[in-house]
C-alpha cells in the first residue's frame, strides 16, 4: 500500500492509529462529528485504484480525483462544496549537480479528513505530522491546520533552493568577467531552472487569497490565531516570489553584459587580426621594394655578364663605369621612389 501514515485525530491529539483504510473509515464513523475529530491519511505515489478506493469513501470530486492521478498540475486551490482541493509544487536544491527540483503535493480538505498525496520523497511530511503532533493547541484547528502547516513546509523549503541560485548567480558572475566561453549555456540553464521555480511559486499568491476567504466564511475566534499564522506564511512567499523575480532581472542583465563582453572580445580579436595583417602587408612591401631594388643592378650585371663577342659597349672603355653608374642609378631611383610611396 500507498500509505506511509493513517491516523485519527480527536482534540488535536493522536487518538486512532487503524490498520487499514477500512479500518480509518470504521473508526471514522464511529467518533462524534463534533469538529475536533478528523483523520489524516498520508499516501506516497499511489496507484489509481488506491485513490479512486479514498474517493469513493470521502466522496471526493472526480476532476480532483483526475488531476491527482495524472498529476503534474500547476499550484492551485479548487473548491468543490465542502472540499477543498490543493495543489503545491515543492522545491529542492540538489547541490551535487547544482540543479532545481521540483516535486508535486496534492491535498484534500475535507469537514473531517485531510488526505494528503506525494509524488515525489519530498518534502517530508513526516516532520510536518510530528511538528503538528507536538503541537495540540494547532492541530486543533482540524484539518486547516494540517493544510497550514504543509503549506509552511513548502515554503519554508523554499529558502535553500534560494540560497542556492545566489551561489549560481555569484559564479556565474565570476564566470563571466573571467571571460569562460562556456558560461552563456549556464546562464540559460539557470535561467530556465528559475522560470520553473517562478512557476511554482507564483501561483501561491492567488491560493493564499482564497484560502484567506474560505477561512473567513467560516470565521471562529479560535481559528484567528490560524488566520494570522497563514497570514505570515503568504509573506514569506511574496519575499520568495520577490527573490526570484530578482534573480531573473538579474540573470537577464548578466547575459546582456555576457553579450556585450562577447562582442568587445570579438572586435578586439578582429582589430588585433586587422592589425597583424597591416603588419604583415607592411613587411611585404618592404621586401618587395628591396627585392625590385636588387633586382636592377642584377638584370643589368646579368645582361653584361653574357658570353657573346658581338655586344653594344663590350670593347668601350667606359663600359665598366657606365654599367656600375647605370646599376647605382636605378637602385637609387627605385629607393627614391618606394621612400615617397612610404614602402620603405
Amino acid at each position: 500500500m500507498s500509505v506511509v501514515d493513517n491516523a485519527i485525530y480527536v482534540d488535536g491529539r493522536r487518538a486512532v492509529v487503524p490498520t487499514s483504510l477500512d479500518h480509518t473509515f470504521d473508526e471514522l464513523k464511529a467518533c462524534p462529528t463534533d469538529g475536533h475529530t478528523f483523520c489524516w491519511i498520508g499516501m506516497l505515489r499511489p496507484s489509481g485504484e488506491e485513490i479512486q478506493a479514498v474517493a469513493e469513501e470521502f466522496g471526493l470530486h472526480s476532476l480532483a480525483v483526475e488531476d491527482t492521478v495524472t498529476a503534474h498540475q500547476r499550484p492551485k486551490l479548487e473548491r468543490y462544496g465542502d472540499l477543498l482541493f490543493v495543489v503545491l509544487r515543492p522545491a529542492r536544491y540538489v547541490d551535487a549537480v547544482e540543479v532545481v527540483e521540483i516535486g508535486e503535493v496534492h491535498l484534500f480538505v475535507g469537514p473531517d479528513f485531510v488526505i494528503t498525496v506525494r509524488h515525489a520523497e519530498e518534502p517530508d511530511l513526516a516532520a510536518v505530522r510530528k511538528r503538528l503532533e507536538a503541537d495540540p493547541d494547532l492541530l486543533h484547528h482540524g484539518p486547516h491546520a494540517v493544510l497550514y502547516a504543509v503549506l509552511d513546509k513548502v515554503v519554508d523549503d523554499y529558502a535553500p533552493v534560494l540560497d542556492g541560485l545566489q551561489d549560481d548567480i555569484d559564479e556565474i558572475e565570476v564566470q563571466v568577467f573571467g571571460g569562460d566561453p562556456g558560461v552563456s549555456k549556464r546562464i540559460y540553464t539557470l535561467t530556465r531552472e528559475v522560470i520553473e521555480f517562478q512557476r511554482a511559486v507564483e501561483p501561491l499568491q492567488e491560493l493564499f487569497t482564497e484560502l484567506r476567504e474560505r477561512l473567513k466564511e467560516n470565521a471562529g475566534a479560535s481559528d484567528l490565531e490560524l488566520r494570522r499564522a497563514l497570514r505570515d506564511v503568504a509573506d514569506h512567499a511574496t519575499r520568495v516570489m520577490e527573490r526570484i523575480e530578482g534573480f531573473r532581472q538579474l540573470l537577464t542583465n548578466i547575459l546582456t553584459v555576457n553579450a556585450a563582453l562577447v562582442g568587445q572580445r570579438q572586435n578586439e580579436e578582429m582589430a588585433r587580426m586587422t592589425q597583424a595583417g597591416y603588419d604583415q602587408n607592411e613587411q611585404v612591401k618592404r621586401i618587395s621594394s628591396w627585392a625590385a631594388i636588387l633586382f636592377a643592378p642584377t638584370l643589368v650585371a646579368s645582361i653584361y655578364g653574357m658570353n657573346f663577342d658581338v655586344m653594344p659597349e663590350l670593347h668601350w672603355a667606359l663600359g665598366y663605369p657606365f654599367a656600375v653608374l647605370l646599376m647605382v642609378l636605378l637602385g637609387t631611383g627605385l629607393y627614391l621612389s618606394f621612400k615617397r610611396r612610404g614602402w620603405l
